[in-house]
């Protein structure tokens, strides 16, 4: 069965086309745009009009794929917006204006739900060996998603606990570390620290962390750390998907990143254009993790929620 799925989130846009069946998925299609849709969102509970554009742009360009692979006839397509779209006063904008370019409602999905789809995603294809239950965190812009849970994959696993917060790479950026100079200053730093550990408290208390023996980590600000740690020349997915990063490596890389200046971040070869900005407070959101809960090591994931919209699809 060839799906399309769309996941709006606070920094990018993505989209899988995929051929889904009951042994997992075969990508046809997969694209990725930062729209930074969530720009501001923080301050004044609004998506900006030139965000909006941004966004828009780069669905109308998803549209044109969608119909230039699709099968036998139309595909089945599903919109997830998360953290960003969750928070706009304005969000019926974005509502029609998905409508018109797919023919469908964009779904904005409350933060349990974004955590099992992002654990279904996640866990579909792992290797064998790793120890249950997993810990799947997903890094985005606007929230950071935790599920403890066994098994995944198409059929979507046994979630033990799950929880979304307010802490994403460009919600703490433009909170504490925007305008602190570069590199950021040591107290602007100390502000994303207090605000992770605040939110680990709740996280703490609402899902079973502690009982994970396996931590996956999820979406850009990972996968680029973990790109960083292997120092690789360019950023390949391939190499990425199921590394295994020591957790004094991340550490490593963190303190790195924290003492570069702007334009010495930007030169790093993974480093994606879209995420130079951001990629302080999303490394930083994975270091206070692993430190908190004493994993030893984190397994990165290409796969994420955008996998689990595609088996959402395939088992409606």
């Amino acid at each position: 069965m060839r799906v399309a799925a769309i996941d709006c989130g606070t920094n990018s846009v993505r989209l899988l086309i995929a051929d889904v069946t009951d042994g997992g998925l075969a990508d046809v299609e997969r694209r990725m745009e930062i729209v930074r849709l969530g720009e501001g969102v923080d301050r004044t509970g609004r998506l900006a009009p030139e965000a909006l554009d941004r966004t828009f742009t780069a669905m109308r360009g998803y549209a044109k794929l969608i119909a230039k692979h699709a099968a036998d006839g139309p595909t089945p397509v599903r919109v997830v917006a998360t953290s960003a779209t969750r928070d706009a006063a304005n969000r019926d904008a974005f509502v029609s204006g998905v409508r018109e370019i797919f023919g469908v409602d964009p779904e904005v999905v409350s933060g349990d739900e974004e955590a099992r789809l992002s654990f279904t995603g996640a866990t579909g294809d792992l290797p064998p060996g790793l120890a249950e239950p997993y810990l799947v965190v997903d890094i985005g812009g606007g929230s950071t998603e935790f599920i403890v849970g066994t098994g995944g994959g198409p059929a979507s696993g046994d979630v033990a606990g799950a929880i979304s917060v307010d802490i994403g790479c460009v919600r703490l950026t433009e909170r504490h570390l925007k305008g602190a100079g570069d590199p950021p200053a040591a107290e602007a730093v100390q502000a994303v620290v207090a605000d992770v550990e605040a939110a680990l408290d709740r996280v703490e208390r609402a899902v079973p962390v502690r009982e994970a023996r396996t931590l996956i980590g999820l979406a850009g600000s990972v996968t680029t750390v973990t790109g960083i740690a292997l120092d690789l020349p360019a950023y390949d997915s391939a190499r990425i998907h199921h590394s295994r990063v020591p957790a004094a490596r991340v550490s490593e890389v963190v303190s790195r990143l924290l003492a570069m200046t702007h334009d010495e971040r930007a030169a790093i070869p993974v480093m994606h254009p879209g995420r130079v900005d951001v990629i302080c407070a999303g490394s930083l959101i994975l270091d206070r993790i692993m430190r908190r809960f004493g994993f030893a090591e984190v397994v990165a994931s290409e796969h994420d929620i955008l996998d689990g919209i595609a088996f959402s699809l395939y088992r409606r």
